[in-house]
């Protein structure tokens, strides 16, 4: 396993639960130790027990030596492909140096795998450098479909199997290498999708991007029921009960996040016009622009309910990882609303259950507190960004008589307005009255 961030651990300890003999390769020492004591280097449910689990095994070894790779069978590549800092476009020198130097250590016959997202056309090139510098051995791509908070369960019991091979005996080769690899979810009844690399690489932005199109949809048709006097909940309910949209991804608020979506979309619109193709995903740009107006009206909202001015109030953003269950603060919103109104002048205190460090280091400027009650004491408005179940689960009653004003803001719509309003709170949502 090429590479042990969020991706390459949960693969590598998720694996050796299966019975395979997993070495995991990765540049960061304070990781690898982190690993190697069976501790996880992120927060994710379910991963420290996985790998309490395959520790006593001897089934799972970490490393920073490369060299530790050679005589293994398949070699996954699960380095991070993030955005470029001059444009929109995936920074492939990650797994074009993966490649590189674990070429050095292979043989042929072996088969590297690739779950990185990658634009597509990115396979097909790295089999060429693969070919001629290792010749007989195979690349597939296997992309991954792992949600933050349920990547154990995600990586076990998966929903599909995708493999990009080539044609011929050398997919064929590939093909069973997997097989044997994720056997047991395949003796489970998962749907194996067997394709060309090109439709491999596409499945996983082809799903990130219907994913944001859905969730900026429901966004959109909040912005819609704000000036309407509508209801986007009772809206997405309405329209959920369709057995055609459904329900899922349709819950209005502060917008999607994290390393992946807003990423992915944005890679996939540069390569979409790389290849003359641009028209074709040109939506996606007002997909990702609607995901940036909610953090902006939230600001909006504050500053509204505030008195028209924010410098010198007291606010407690409940939230600062981009989703619940994570520790994960790239792109999150909710840490993006808490700065916007600091620079603003307004007195930030976040709380987080799992995120506050990784919060302080992107945001130094804005005051942390890992007690609940502490960040809420005094607050002029509490602004609910992360949709942990602890602030689903609180006590309207009890967190009043903490703040100093009962204003609530739920950029989730995950509070129970009727239970606050009754507890004599003004209480305000993206896309309801």
């Amino acid at each position: 396993m090429i590479g042990l961030g969020y991706l390459g651990a949960v693969h590598a300890a998720s694996l050796a639960s299966l019975g395979h003999d997993v070495v995991g390769i990765d540049v960061d020492e304070a990781r690898v130790d982190a690993l190697g004591a069976g501790k996880a280097p992120f927060f994710e449910p379910g991963l420290d027990e996985l790998l309490t689990q395959v520790g006593g095994t001897g089934r799972l070894t970490v490393s920073t030596d490369l060299s530790q790779v050679a005589g293994a069978r398949v070699h996954f590549v699960c380095v991070g492909t993030p955005q470029r800092t001059d444009g929109n476009a995936a920074d492939l020198r990650f797994v074009d140096a993966a490649l590189d130097a674990l070429a050095e250590h292979l043989a042929p016959g072996e088969i590297v795998v690739g779950k990185s997202t990658v634009p597509v056309g990115t396979a097909a090139r790295l089999a060429g450098v693969l070919g001629t510098t290792v010749p007989g051995a195979v690349l597939a791509w296997n992309p991954e479909f792992l949600r933050e908070g349920f990547a154990v369960k995600d990586t076990l019991h998966p929903d599909r199997l995708v493999y990009g091979v080539p044609e011929g005996p050398a997919g064929e080769q590939a093909v069973a290498a997997l097989d044997e690899v994720y056997a047991t979810p395949l003796r489970e009844g998962v749907p194996r999708i067997v394709t060309d690399y090109p439709t491999a690489e596409l499945v996983k932005v082809a799903a990130n991007s219907f994913l944001a199109t859905k969730i900026s949809f429901i966004n959109a048709m909040a912005e819609l029921c704000e000036v309407a006097g509508g209801d986007v909940t009772r809206l997405a309910d309405a329209i959920g009960h369709d057995a055609r949209i459904g329900r899922r991804f349709l819950n209005a608020g502060l917008g999607f996040g994290g390393g992946c979506l807003p990423k992915d979309i944005r890679a996939f619109m540069a390569r979409a016009d790389e290849l003359g193709a641009g028209d074709a995903v040109a939506f996606l740009g007002e997909v990702d622009a609607i995901n940036t107006r909610r953090r902006a009206r939230m600001v909006e909202l504050a500053t509204e309910v505030l008195g028209g001015w924010v410098d010198g109030a007291e606010v407690a953003v409940l939230g600062a990882a981009f989703k619940p269950d994570s520790d994960d603060v790239r792109d999150s919103p909710a840490l993006d609303v808490a700065a916007r109104l600091a620079e603003l002048g307004a007195l930030v205190t976040v709380h987080d259950p799992q995120a506050i460090d990784n919060a302080r280091q992107k945001e130094p400027g804005l005051r942390y507190d890992r007690d609940l009650e502490g960040a809420l004491a005094g607050a002029d408005a509490v602004l609910v960004l992360t949709e942990w179940q602890q602030y689903r689960d609180l006590d309207p009653e009890r967190v009043g008589r903490l703040v100093a004003q009962r204003t609530v803001l739920d950029g989730r719509n995950a509070l129970s307005r009727s239970a606050w309003t009754a507890a004599g709170w003004q209480y305000r949502a993206l896309g309801r009255r």
